[in-house]
């Protein structure tokens, strides 16, 4: 199971980290922290030190009720990002947290490697063509509506048979496209009441059924401090259990805040593979 990041085949067998560096003033735990130059090359070289294999930048805080940033502020945010990043690390493997295609186009031709889209092209409809020009994989994650309306959209027939479908769906088309490497994500925080979160969780590996690498991203999100009555800074002992019952049950990526701990739970875990 191998994804091509700019001619180099990373082996998702053995689960990787992706480390988030969130450039919007307003992300749910880590907003305008990095507001310099410097500030971003130490956390992105702390990440990559402690064993990220990935950095996932996002310049559009999709947190529920986030504000709407326009395409062009977004442009602004990301692009001088990137260009640091690829000029300080020259073999990072960036992920570019946007559903728009011509963020991503610019993006990828800066240097960045991945795609990591929120609505699996539903919120761009030329996304998923412009991924599969590209040539680069494709993070396509779980989520009904927008960000600004997505916890409106929390009914379903069947939770898991939903999700599952919704990935075939959006799978076929992004195959349609050429596109090789698909990675999903099912979501967790997006469109989905704190309930069904675990209900997801719970059953997480029955996404296996769709052969692609699984990414779970639940860092410090509600799930877990809603559920033990704290705070996004209280939250990384919560973030590491989840962390480790999402490897047991078959993730191959997990995007966090704190890259170190979840190195450590997936050296732990795979003692039981």
């Amino acid at each position: 199971m191998t994804i091509n990041c700019r001619g180099t085949l990373i082996d998702l067998s053995t689960p990787k980290v992706m480390g988030i560096l969130n450039v919007t003033p307003d992300s749910f735990y880590d907003g305008g922290r990095h507001k310099n130059d410097a500030s971003i090359l130490n956390q992105v070289e702390s990440m990559l030190n402690d064993g990220a294999t990935f950095i996932d930048v996002g310049a559009y805080s999709s947190r529920p009720g986030a504000d709407h940033v326009s395409e062009t502020e977004e442009l602004k945010r990301i692009i001088p990002i990137v260009k640091l990043l690829v000029a300080k690390f020259p073999d990072i493997n960036l992920s570019i947290d946007t559903f728009r295609s011509q963020i991503a186009k610019e993006c990828i031709e800066t240097g960045a490697a991945i795609i990591n889209d929120i609505s699996a092209g539903k919120l761009d409809h030329k996304m998923i063509e412009t991924v599969g020009e590209l040539g680069v994989p494709y993070i396509m994650m779980h989520m009904k509506g927008a960000p600004q309306t997505m916890q409106q959209h929390t009914d379903y027939n069947d939770l898991i048979k939903d999700i599952i479908y919704y990935f075939s769906e959006r799978i076929a088309e992004a195959r349609a496209y050429k596109i090789h490497d698909i990675i999903i994500d099912p979501g967790f925080g997006f469109s989905k009441t704190l309930e069904q979160n675990y209900a997801l969780l719970n059953k997480l590996e029955l996404l296996n059924m769709l052969e692609q690498p699984i990414l779970v991203g639940v860092s410090r999100k509600s799930m877990i401090y809603k559920l033990l009555n704290t705070n996004p800074n209280e939250a990384l002992n919560g973030t590491t259990s989840l962390n480790t019952i999402a490897l047991l049950k078959g993730a191959n990526i997990l995007r966090v805040h704190d890259v170190k701990e979840a190195v450590e739970c997936v050296k732990l875990t795979n003692q039981f593979n």
